[in-house]
């Protein structure tokens, strides 16, 4: 019973360490419903309730993902934005 309480424990600690590391690495526009710190303070407040609702209704899920999309880097000849400032 002990491992089992100890189990429970650890998994709501890394849930909620997962989310508030998860919301605070996000940029402000993938956060919705609360302003960053809010949902921080939720996370943080409320643990393992809090981290499930900021993972559920808390951040949007675009095609852009948590990075946003890559950017390919173009030479200098074949950058059309640097060749014109020539």
């Amino acid at each position: 019973m002990i491992k089992l309480e100890a189990f429970l424990v650890l998994a709501s600690l890394a849930l909620t360490l997962y989310a508030f590391i998860d919301c605070a690495m996000r940029d402000d526009s993938q956060i919705n419903k609360l302003p960053k710190w809010g949902w921080l303070l939720v996370i943080l407040f409320i643990s393992s309730l809090g981290s499930v609702a900021y993972l559920i209704i808390g951040r949007s899920r675009g095609p852009k993902g948590p990075r946003g999309p890559k950017r390919r880097i173009l030479p200098p000849d074949d950058d059309p934005d640097f060749l014109r400032k020539l």
